[in-house]
């Protein structure tokens, strides 16, 4: 029984120790890091070797990684660390995990090419000065075999426990049976096409319509190709809370199948969610969860893979019981978990700990990713930036006299490109050189101040360089996937671009990005496979476009179980609820809703395009038909109000049924289960079309640029698929049955019908 570890993963998990410090000193990017890496061996002489491949064994256990070089002519090992600031102010931890992995890479190296001894060297290369500061030891082939065994040692009982587990979770999962005996109407046809990716490391793009269990039927046969040795870990991903408790809830059905199932699943929450002490900093002089973290984290872990099901209750309740921070115990769990449920961000970000976790271990997963269509504007935000003036402004008056001059310079440079421009919104071809540079070399003061005064800054302070250094990551990446505008707030442009005299004009940068794939492919990449999901995932080509999807990805179209009669559709067509006419539409609108609840009383959802909108409804509803009840989303709701929200559908007094007015694309909009008499109807006041404005027309340009549908890719495609979304909340099982008004004239067009669903019935 054997167990593979990564060098670094080995030296984390034995040769870290002390306090949790994550002051804010800003590191280096993956992008610096790989950049300042390719810096350092090319400044090394011919017959260097860069990353070297090494591996070697110690009883059961079986080591491996990559040794960042090896010059023959110096007999030198190099473990290259990238940082910015001062170096003499790094951690004594931070540097002892440096040394530990170095030398337990020496010892592969020596063990590999048959060395007597070795130069090991710790590189540190300062992203900011470009310069390297070299500190290294020498040490004969037996002591560094001596030191490998040490650390193997502290991990040896810790591997073989997890080589065991492992055989009895791949065993389980082999002869595990499907929860629920017969699978629904197109549920095995899902599944099938699931256990097909994950056998082959392939990624799959399934369209399946609510209704038929997507949840079970992706998880069940990843995990059959789990037990068969195909992946090692599986990454379940959802956009929303309500997807992950519908994912733990699967899992917990499969559990029932095998009782004790020996299989651990890890949910992963937000660290405002999961923090103890928001009011302290994250490091032991503040926190009293983060002093010692490291020292108490084996009992801690030890304590929680105690259970199956590590939900955030469970994780937290292990972490208080050891005195250790409940988010930073859930990262460290990630290693250890068989299934890891969480939101997109946690493998699909830029900075994602799954991702990383995944390509420095180099492990086999499966990264399935529910309700995908949201991946579209969840990427968008993941990859694009913005800054504003003000901010920068506000804070060149409280921020420490050595940043007053960056800050300074780059207000000059962010004043310049306000006064050449002449339109309050402007798109540019990219990110003027003078302003980047401006940019970064603020980001360097605050760097080198943080590295001498690690606490002199206060919260508003770090949270505009944090948004500086996003902006400054995104602006170096900058192409054609993405577009760089700018906003002017305040101040009146003349004719000729100029400002009057005396007012000043402060903008919004923004580094926007338009086509997420670029970013995402490399994620793909990652995975051994890659599973995407939704009721509504078409046009196919629109998708596989934006998300970065390869070209070898397999595509699937589930037939539902609902049938066309289970809901009837009206469609209204004098009716338009286009902007110009939104007045007009007010009593056509809530006629259609009061006749239909007359007809038939009951709950029923309407869905409108704004705020502004649902109100306006909301008062014409009650002034011309005060008998109808009506109840409406309100802009910002919390948890406890969505659920005060819900809760009126799931009443059984007919007393409390009527009317619950939403937005469009909003929470209630999917990821809601209102089975049977719940709900029994949806009205849909509007075709969800984007709002025709200045950045929205910028992107319709860049998709006219990129793939020639720019009108189909803005606004057509993203509106249709918050429609069907919606009104997917009518009919949620095989013996449901409602009623659906699609109010608005453009229903009636061919483009717009052909992107409905195929077994709608639409009059």
């Amino acid at each position: 029984m054997s167990y593979v570890v990564a060098v670094r993963t080995l030296c984390e998990f034995t040769a870290k120790r002390g306090d949790l410090d994550l002051r804010f000193t800003p590191s280096p990017t993956a992008l610096e890091g790989i950049e300042g890496h390719a810096t350092v061996t090319s400044r090394r002489p011919a017959g260097y070797e860069a990353e070297v491949t090494v591996s070697g064994t110690y009883g059961e256990l079986t080591v491996r990684g990559r040794a960042d070089g090896y010059d023959p002519a110096l007999n030198r090992l190099e473990e290259i660390k990238t940082y910015r600031g001062q170096l003499e102010t790094m951690p004594d931890n931070h540097r002892a995990l440096h040394w530990a992995q170095a030398l337990v890479y020496g010892h592969l190296l020596c063990q590999a090419r048959g060395l007597a001894a070795l130069n090991v060297a710790l590189v540190y290369f300062d992203i900011g000065s470009r310069k390297e500061t070299v500190l290294m030891q020498t040490h004969d082939a037996a002591t560094l075999r001596t030191l490998f065994e040490q650390q193997c040692e502290r991990f040896l009982d810790w591997a073989m426990r997890e080589a065991e587990h492992r055989r009895a979770r791949d065993a389980a999962l082999e002869r595990l049976s499907f929860p629920h005996g017969a699978f629904r109407s197109g549920q095995r046809e899902l599944a099938v096409a699931v256990y097909r990716a994950a056998r082959d490391g392939r990624a799959l793009m399934a369209q399946a319509p609510t209704g038929i269990g997507k949840t079970l039927a992706t998880l069940f046969p990843t995990l059959k190709a789990c037990g068969q040795g195909h992946i090692e870990r599986v990454f379940f991903l959802t956009a929303k809370t309500p997807g992950r408790a519908l994912a733990l809830d699967a899992i917990d059905s499969l559990h029932r199948v095998e009782g004790e199932l020996p299989l651990r699943t890890l949910e992963l929450v937000a660290r405002d969610k999961a923090c103890e002490h928001p009011d302290r900093s994250c490091h032991g002089e503040s926190c009293p969860l983060a002093r010692g973290f490291y020292d108490r984290l084996p009992a801690a872990r030890e304590a929680a893979l105690e259970s199956r099901r590590l939900d955030r209750d469970t994780v937290r309740q292990a972490a208080l019981a050891h005195d250790v921070c409940p988010y930073y115990l859930a990262q460290e769990l990630a290693r250890w978990n068989d299934i890891v449920v969480g939101d997109y961000n946690y493998y699909y970000d830029s900075s994602a700990l799954l991702h990383a976790l995944t390509r420095i271990n180099q492990w086999r997963v499966a990264v399935l990713v529910d309700e995908a269509h949201n991946m579209l504007e969840r990427g968008r935000k993941m990859y694009s930036a913005e800054i504003e003036q003000a901010a920068f402004k506000a804070a060149g008056k409280t921020a420490p006299g050595v940043l007053k001059k960056p800050l300074q310079r780059l207000q000059r440079e962010w004043n310049a490109l306000n006064r050449a421009q002449t339109n309050a919104y402007q798109a540019y071809p990219d990110v003027p050189e003078r302003l980047l540079s401006a940019a970064q070399n603020l980001i360097g003061a605050v760097t080198d101040h943080l590295a001498d005064a690690p606490l002199s800054l206060d919260d508003t302070l770090l949270r505009v360089f944090f948004d500086a250094m996003h902006f400054v990551s995104l602006s170096e990446q900058f192409g054609e996937h993405s577009v760089f505008d700018v906003q002017l707030r305040g101040g009146v442009v003349s004719g000729g671009g100029g400002m009057p005299e005396g007012e000043r004009r402060r903008s919004t940068l923004c580094v926007r990005n338009v086509v997420p794939a670029h970013f995402l492919a490399a994620r793909h990449a990652t995975a051994h496979a890659t599973v995407m999901f939704s009721g509504t995932f078409a046009p196919e080509q629109f998708y596989r476009d934006m998300l970065g999807l390869p070209e070898t990805t397999a595509t699937i179209d589930v037939e539902g179980p609902f049938r066309a009669q289970q809901l009837k559709i009206h469609v209204a067509a004098h009716v338009s609820t286009r902007w110009r006419d939104r007045e007009r539409s007010l009593r056509p609108i809530v006629d259609f809703m009061a006749r239909q609840n007359a007809s038939r009383p009951g709950n029923y959802l309407g869905f409108l395009s704004s705020f502004d909108y649902l109100q306006r409804i909301a008062e014409s509803m009650r002034t011309h038909h005060p008998n109808v009840p009506i109840w409406t989303q309100a802009p910002g709701m919390d948890e406890a109000a969505r659920d005060e929200f819900l809760a009126r559908f799931r009443t059984a007094d007919s007393a409390h049924h009527g009317i619950g007015l939403a937005v469009l694309g909003g929470a209630f909009s999917e990821g809601v289960d209102l089975v049977g008499d719940q709900l029994i109807g949806a009205f849909v006041a509007t075709l969800g079309l984007p709002q025709v404005n200045d950045v929205n027309e910028e992107m319709r340009r860049k998709m006219d640029a990129k793939f020639g549908s720019g009108y189909d890719y803005v606004y057509l495609y993203p509106g249709l698929q918050k429609i069907v979304q919606a009104a997917g909340r009518v009919i949620r099982t095989e013996t449901d049955a409602g009623v659906l008004h699609l109010i608005d004239d453009r229903y009636r067009r061919a483009e717009v019908r052909r992107l409905l669903p195929r077994w709608w019935e639409v009059p």
